[in-house]
């Protein structure tokens, strides 16, 4: 099969994949945490300035959603959401991962700290940060502890970056956990104004003889793949 006629096969692909996500609806946050707001978390995926205003790996397009995010928190506080679990980028000096993506987030620097509409609410003493040095939340982290420390928690509100990396990684991992236990009334749901990833145009790519990374593209297709694997994707939380 050559290039072009995989271009051609993938169109009517494309053309679906863009209809699902213009067709995604709006989830009303507090239908959701209404009967017992305590069995709601919300996990904030790498909200820090390494990922949003700067830094080697800073996107002006995960930045555009720390509002989003920001709102969102604000909201599920006021209607009795008391935990909220921020996985976060925090890399020793030499980590390995810095052999696929250049040096970012070392603990310690201004990078790895949280975004600072997120850091500056009036509640953020109760946050949970959990301190990762992969792509993974669950490899060599406390997530599985705080998880088998609060088994009443059965939904996961899931936002941040990237939609298809760490972001998809946890929501992933949470589901997969989920079905390995057959804990039915498991529920995660990721809400698309609250996630995004990074763009690398083809122009950018060429110029500075890296990987492009088409950030619509992966976005579209990644988010699609969670709600494949019984991951609820909405547009909003509102």
């Amino acid at each position: 099969m050559t290039g072009k006629d995989f271009t051609e096969r993938s169109r009517p692909f494309l053309e679906y994949l863009d209809h699902w996500y213009s067709g995604l609806a709006p989830m009303e946050l507090s239908g959701l945490i209404a009967a017992d707001p305590d069995k709601v978390a919300v996990f904030c995926v790498d909200m820090i300035n390494g990922f949003t205003t700067e830094g080697t790996l800073a996107s002006p397009r995960v930045a555009s959603h720390t509002v989003n995010i920001a709102d969102l928190f604000r909201s599920a506080y006021e209607q009795g959401v008391r935990q909220f679990v921020l996985p976060q980028d925090s890399h020793s000096d030499d980590a390995e991962e810095f052999a696929t993506y250049p040096p970012h987030a070392r603990t310690g620097t201004h990078e790895a700290e949280t975004v600072p509409e997120i850091a500056s609410l009036p509640f953020a003493d109760i946050y949970t940060v959990i301190p990762k040095n992969s792509l993974s939340q669950a490899i060599g982290t406390n997530l599985d502890r705080w998880l088998n420390a609060h088994p009443d928690v059965r939904t996961a509100i899931v936002v941040g970056d990237c939609s298809d990396l760490c972001l998809y990684q946890l929501a992933m991992y949470l589901r997969l956990r989920a079905n390995q236990f057959d804990e039915r009334d498991r529920r995660i749901i990721v809400p698309a104004n609250g996630v995004d990833t990074y763009g690398t145009s083809l122009h950018r790519a060429h110029q500075f003889h890296i990987d492009p990374h088409p950030g619509d593209f992966y976005h579209y297709v990644f988010l699609n793949h969670l709600h494949l694997n019984g991951v609820e994707v909405v547009a909003s939380m509102t």
